[in-house]
């Protein structure tokens, strides 16, 4: 298996940044949790479930992608034996989570890592439907918003307390996987993952406007409707989240 992780690297997360004088806004990332979907399917997630933010911006992030390879032995070869290509492994993200509570002296941290665990136990709407599945999640961060997953770890190092034993400080490395999987009508044997991404409405956002841009054909913003839950396409709210469809669906859908 190889793999090709890349780190991005980012300014300080108590400032802001500026291009040509401008001061930027600074914009603090979060991850969104979502139900996940009724049916079972990996096509979309559910309703909104809640929202985890970080207390001071990550310094890194770390993204690592892999393919997957399968070398069969060659008998009576000095040579290696031949190589075949089994698919693309999905994309994880691993990010730090940095927590403190020494202004108030109080629970905050124990309950911000508390909420961050939760993401590895399945929801109560799930265990109802006897199916017992953990939110998804959506990284939310400027240009890096719309990495749809799962968390698959938590690790955390509590490294300041008080003097009753109550943690106030700690460091939490949290990795994301990337959740893509068969559209209906895809062909199962070609191992084709779906990219979807999420956009953050503006003003004057019209969904052909949308389909346009993503596909270059207007006429397709009946399928962002259609992922969005969406009856009245001429009403989108400034600021509202719209889960994206890859391209690829379209082509199988059609």
């Amino acid at each position: 298996m190889s793999s090709s992780p890349v780190v991005f690297t980012a300014a300080s997360g108590g400032g802001t940044a500026g291009v040509g004088g401008r001061t930027a806004k600074l914009e603090r990332a979060y991850l969104e949790l979502r139900h996940p979907p009724s049916d079972g399917g990996t096509s979309q997630p559910g309703p909104h479930l809640g929202k985890i933010e970080f207390q001071f911006n990550p310094k890194e992030l770390s993204l690592a992608k892999s393919a997957s390879w399968q070398r069969k032995p060659a008998t009576g070869v000095q040579g290696a034996g031949p190589v075949e290509f089994k698919g693309t492994e999905p994309s994880k993200l691993t990010l730090e989570m940095f927590f403190d509570a020494t202004d108030t002296m109080g629970d905050k941290v124990v309950k911000s890592v508390e909420q961050l665990f939760s993401c590895c136990v399945p929801t109560d709407q799930s265990h109802d439907q006897q199916r017992g599945v953990p939110p998804w999640v959506i990284f939310h961060w400027g240009g890096l918003t719309g990495f749809v997953a799962y968390v698959s770890q938590v690790q955390v190092k509590y490294t300041l307390f008080t003097s009753g034993g109550l943690p106030v400080r700690a460091t939490c490395q949290v990795t994301l996987e990337e959740i893509s999987g068969e559209m209906p009508g895809q062909n199962p044997t070609s191992g084709a993952l779906s990219a979807r991404r999420v956009h953050r409405t503006v003003a004057g956002d019209t969904l052909a406007m949308l389909a346009w841009r993503e596909y270059g054909d207007p006429t397709a913003w009946r399928e962002i409707a259609e992922a969005n839950d969406i009856d009245d396409p001429m009403r989108l709210r400034p600021g509202s989240e719209l889960l994206i469809p890859g391209a690829e669906e379209l082509t199988a859908r059609s």
